[in-house]
């Protein structure tokens, strides 16, 4: 059986069977639900077409959400050069910030591991997978590595803002993206757990305070901010670069932060940025439209 509880369990599986993580992950998926590696595959695949249409999505729809918030700001990075970031970054950027907005307009997105945080993981896949020439089975192989990254983080902590804060949302979409990105690199099983860990790590604390309820502000901002930490994370990996805290006991910290943050900073948009000046105006205004 190829059950794994902790990141320690995924690593170890993964080098006493000689295997990557994402092929301990695709074992584990078709026992737990008793089905073919092929079938497993697919479902991954149709995921993956969801990412990208909702890539691609995001970028041709610039419209405003209902509420006026966000929108066209994925337009306004695609219409520049690079300036700072090199393409990859540049592209990174874009491309969550597209899907975030598309998720506030409705499109159809996938949930990687929340809605709130759905640009993360996609945009930095994309983002490195395009530069590096990666096909069908690197893409899978990437999602499949992810899925062990957030699977365990939503096992032993959290992954809900209401829960943990942003940390528990952004924070673990950036690590599952950071894992993933170092799989496309073609980097160990290690380097993608440091990746992992040293982006979660570096998003401790994060609260989660929207404004006026919706996963507006900052939400969309926030996602483009974090698929470039998430690459950070993974260059640092891919350098050799560790993390002085184990990956699990990182884990265990993000969850402790998470009970310890108060109620108002915990998705209710009673703190944080949901209670400035602008975020009460606006939340008034939206009240009065309704």
């Amino acid at each position: 059986m190829f059950e794994y509880g902790t990141l320690a369990d995924l690593l170890a599986l993964a080098q006493q069977h000689d295997m990557s993580v994402a092929q301990v992950v695709l074992q584990r998926e078709a026992e737990e639900y008793e089905i073919t590696k092929a079938e497993v595959i697919e479902k991954m695949q149709m995921r993956i077409k969801v990412c990208a249409d909702s890539v691609k999505e995001g970028l041709y729809d610039q419209r405003l959400s209902m509420s006026g918030m966000v929108g066209r700001d994925a337009e306004k990075i695609e219409h520049m050069d690079p300036l700072l970031l090199g393409n990859i970054g540049h592209r990174a950027l874009l491309y969550a910030l597209a899907v975030s907005e598309g998720n506030a307009k409705m499109h159809k997105i996938v949930a990687c591991p929340t809605a709130g945080s759905c640009g993360i993981v996609p945009a930095a896949v994309f983002a490195v997978g395009e530069a590096k020439g990666a096909n069908q089975e690197r893409y899978c192989n990437a999602f499949f590595t992810a899925a062990g990254i957030g699977n365990v983080i939503a096992k032993n902590a959290c992954i809900a803002g209401a829960v943990g804060g942003c940390q528990a949302e952004c924070g673990t979409a950036a690590a599952m993206a950071a894992a993933a990105v170092v799989d496309i690199l073609g980097g160990g099983s290690e380097q993608l757990m440091q990746a992992a860990t040293l982006a979660l790590k570096n998003t401790l604390g994060l609260v989660c305070d929207p404004v006026a309820e919706l996963v507006e502000v900052p939400c969309v901002k926030r996602n483009g901010f974090y698929a470039v930490h998430a690459l950070t994370a993974a260059e640092m990996a891919m350098a050799g670069v560790k993390s002085v805290i184990p990956p699990d006991e990182v884990v265990t910290a993000m969850y402790e932060i998470g009970r310890m943050m108060p109620v108002a900073l915990r998705e209710t948009s009673e703190g944080g940025l949901a209670k400035t000046p602008t975020a009460r105006t606006i939340q008034k205004k939206l009240q009065h439209m309704s």
